[in-house]
């Protein structure tokens, strides 16, 4: 809260601006809460090949049989992450191309 009180110069808004930030950072919350799950990774706006790059990387630290849920809008992401479980192993367990981003559900073997 106390970071919310400084402000370049020195100069402390009106309580109508800190209650504004305040409610801003708490809308945040449950995205951070998302970003900071190790069976989660946002893989959107990340080109070709970096969304199979993190997911590996992410499925490194995960134990067999664990589950990451990947989000990517990166075009390229159809084809490389079901080719990319095909190669490694990792079973595809679903995939949602309807939607953007694209939502791709892998277990690690």
């Amino acid at each position: 809260m106390a970071s919310l009180l400084r402000f370049a110069g020195g100069v402390t808004p009106c309580c109508t601006d800190l209650r504004h930030k305040v409610v801003d950072a708490l809308k945040h919350l449950p995205y951070l809460r998302l970003m900071n799950d190790e069976n989660f990774l946002d893989a959107t706006g990340l080109l070709c090949p970096l969304p199979v790059l993190k997911a590996r990387k992410r499925l490194q630290g995960l134990a067999s049989g664990a589950v990451l849920k990947v989000q990517a809008d990166d075009p390229a992401a159809i084809i490389d992450i079901p080719h990319f479980c095909a190669e490694t192993g990792h079973e595809l367990v679903s995939q949602n191309l309807d939607t953007t981003p694209q939502t791709y559900v892998i277990r690690k073997k």
